[in-house]
């Protein structure tokens, strides 16, 4: 185990100290928000996403060691471990080193040449890696026919099979053709015989017959031809030009010494290459591909999600959310300012469907919601009918000359929450279609807190999320939900199981004890009330205490990030300045100021405390509770509507950004469709990673570049003129 902590510090240009301690926590069951932001003294002071890595090489190297363990035994039970052999396992530095080494040994199909071993041909393969000439090896074959093998050739041919197979089992082999084909392979797609019939629209049209060196696959077109193999559109293969097969060739060839078999030779190798070695080496390329584009279409997808979670809230507005709709209407939720529903009705205001009496109704309904709840803004999903929804919300607000703003929200995963078990649990007397209206309201007061109810594979900031793998996808979304929820932190008493399932500590069953609790005892007065909630023990409380806050508890400091095992410590700091923890609720301002001149790193050291504890509780203690996302822009207010026909090439214009993807982004500009913003538009100097200058949710300044009215497409441009 040290040497993997030894391994890993070095890898990652840490202290050993600083890897061993941060495991030794995470192994006696804390969390890494936890260990980052309670721990730091014992860490470090190493932040999350250290830890993370921590925890992702440590784990692998652990996965390796149990690999080689496992290879070993199975090696040893065939009786065919060797004292070298076990040696090259134990230093194999990657896992892909102790499969190659392994892969001999695999239970496999009788291959034919099994089936020429098991007929005593090993000893002529070994005659023919030394015979001085053709006919001396034509001659030692005689010796080795029997009722099986009638002929010269067949024996010749079972030797050559065997040293086939040999050569493609060699580890050494198997490593640079790899190399070889990731540096220099090309990735050949055809239209498959069913393409004509599964393809009418011709997705895939510009893969029908394309190439592409593997080194320059950005990982959206390894994915997409992946998608278009799976569904039996496209023929995927790597090649190799000329120059590198031959390359290839001799990389094996050079090992044969014995130059007057070189043609025999040649025939194996060539044999060895096309029906074993290339075959099983281009589908591990393959999965090597796969896999790296799995990465980062999963990063770009994570990096999306957090930066929606972090979008700013819009507290306490009271909304009017509208779910549009043609035949069936346009549903309604009103949603007060503290997020609770109030009130329901379903408007019918689509000109080209419903009748003027319907308009005038949707009209009236409208100043009447506005003015009765006092209604700061209307929110509106942006799926079908929303810009039709939009152009009569927007007239009726002009017209009247109402006090009131209305954007446009992204609906992405309503209908999946309208119809859970959460939403059930939540309104369990309400339509399904109300429900999605209210989550649309809902997630502009609070999108954290409504998101994390809902897949976030359902919420629209991803693509080809359904073609990486599920487990890995999932792990990756949970751990930046996580992430964010600790980060933000929740009201004990407001928040959702949902919600509360993410902050440290807490499991779903634990989550859902605390909303039973709240239910039939009240409102929670004081964290260490989390102690009478079935399932919560001390290591638990431990965990999550800190990431949860009551603002109107007992307690003050239950209101902040500082954890009840350092209550004392901030005591000790506010006594310092003349001030009770009490005193301290009753006078904040006055307690603040007395507390600007207090000396962290003096009163950490004359007490024994950890300078990085005593700076975190001081900084606790001298702000209100600061949450992250106020610093994030909050979404564009409309009170006029933008039309295609309105828009001009050259026009200034504000968006928000949807999506971030590899080759641009998706924006918001008050059209029926988001437009693009590609990647060579994003600035004047070279961009090569559109998420390191934008961000989902961020609004910014762009101009039309480019108009396709048919298509209702247009296409935008940041560069300066």
């Amino acid at each position: 185990m040290e040497k993997i902590f030894e391994t890993v510090a070095k890898e990652l240009k840490l202290k050993v100290n600083q890897v061993t301690n941060t495991m030794q926590l995470l192994d006696e069951g804390a969390t890494v928000p936890f260990v980052s932001r309670y721990r730091k003294e014992v860490t470090g002071n190493l932040d999350e996403i250290e830890i993370g890595k921590i925890l992702e090489s440590v784990t692998y190297l652990r996965n390796l060691e149990k690999r080689k363990e496992e290879v070993i035994r199975l090696i040893e039970e065939q009786g065919k471990l060797t004292e070298e052999l076990r040696k090259s396992i134990e230093d194999a530095e990657k896992l892909q080193e102790v499969e190659d080494i392994y892969f001999p040994y695999r239970k496999k199909r009788k291959t034919k040449a099994d089936i020429a071993k098991e007929r005593g041909l090993e000893p002529l393969a070994d005659i023919m890696l030394k015979a001085k000439s053709v006919e001396e090896l034509v001659e030692k074959a005689q010796g080795f026919l029997t009722e099986d093998i009638k002929t010269v050739d067949e024996a010749l041919d079972g030797a050559m099979l065997i040293i086939a197979q040999n050569i493609s089992e060699t580890p050494a082999y198997r490593e640079q053709i790899r190399e070889i084909m990731l540096k220099y392979g090309i990735l050949v797609t055809k239209e498959s015989k069913k393409a004509k019939e599964l393809d009418v629209k011709k997705v895939y049209g510009d893969y029908y017959d394309y190439s592409e060196p593997v080194t320059k696959m950005p990982p959206h077109r390894i994915l997409a031809v992946n998608r278009g193999e799976k569904e039996d559109i496209l023929s995927v293969n790597i090649t190799l030009d000329e120059k590198t097969r031959a390359r290839v060739e001799n990389l094996i060839l050079k090992d044969f010494l014995n130059k007057n078999l070189k043609d025999i030779y040649l025939k194996i190798v060539i044999d060895s290459l096309d029906r074993l070695i290339l075959p099983s080496i281009e589908r591990e390329v393959r999965n090597i591909l796969t896999d790296k584009a799995e990465l980062e279409a999963i990063a770009v997808f994570k990096d999306n999600l957090k930066n929606l979670l972090l979008q700013a809230p819009l507290k306490e507005k009271s909304i009017l959310a509208l779910d549009p709709g043609y035949r069936t209407g346009c549903k309604v939720a009103v949603i007060d300012k503290n997020g609770f529903y109030r009130e329901n009705d379903v408007f019918f205001l689509v000109g080209e469907m419903h009748s003027p009496k319907q308009l005038a109704e949707a009209e009236k309904k409208i100043i009447d919601y506005v003015n009765k709840y006092k209604i700061d803004i209307i929110v509106m999903g942006n799926g079908t009918a929303s810009r039709e929804t939009e152009s009569f919300v927007a007239d009726v607000i002009k017209k009247n000359k109402l006090d009131v703003k209305y954007l446009i929200a992204n609906e992405a995963g309503a209908s999946i929450y309208s119809a859970s078990k959460i939403a059930a649990e939540e309104f369990p007397d309400l339509d399904v279609t109300v429900r999605g209206a209210i989550s649309i309201g809902r997630r502009v007061q609070d999108p954290l807190a409504e998101l994390v109810k809902i897949d976030p594979k359902s919420i629209g900031v991803g693509m080809y999320q359904h073609d990486v793998n599920q487990g890995r996808l999932d792990e990756s979304l949970d751990s930046v939900i996580n992430y964010v929820v600790n980060s933000v932190g929740a009201n004990l008493n407001t928040a959702s199981w949902a919600l509360l399932s993410h902050i440290s500590g807490i499991k779903k069953n634990i989550a859902k004890n605390i909303v039973e609790y709240r239910k039939e005892n009240g409102n929670f007065k004081n964290r260490k009330e989390l102690m009478k909630v079935k399932g919560i023990g001390a290591k638990a409380y431990e965990q999550m205490a800190g990431f949860l806050v009551i603002p109107e508890g007992e307690n003050v400091l239950d209101n902040t990030i500082i954890h009840p095992e350092s209550y004392h410590i901030a005591k000790e700091i506010l006594e310092t300045v003349g001030f009770t923890v009490e005193k301290y609720g009753e006078d904040l301002t006055g307690a603040r100021e007395q507390l600007k001149n207090f000396k962290t790193e003096k009163f950490a050291k004359d007490n024994g405390y950890g300078e990085e504890t005593v700076k975190d509780i001081y900084q606790a203690l001298i702000r209100d509770r600061r949450d992250p996302r106020d610093s994030f822009e909050k979404p564009l207010l409309k009170s006029d509507i933008l039309k295609i026909e309105n828009l001009q090439i050259g026009m200034e214009i504000e968006g928000t950004v949807r999506n971030v993807v590899k080759f641009g982004a998706f924006v918001d500009i008050g059209l029926k469709n988001d437009a693009l913003l590609h990647i060579s538009e994003i600035s004047n100097k070279f961009v090569d990673d559109p998420s390191k200058v934008l961000s989902v949710g961020q609004i910014i300044k762009v101009r039309i570049k480019d108009i396709d009215k048919e298509r209702e497409r247009v296409a935008l441009t940041k560069k300066e003129k």
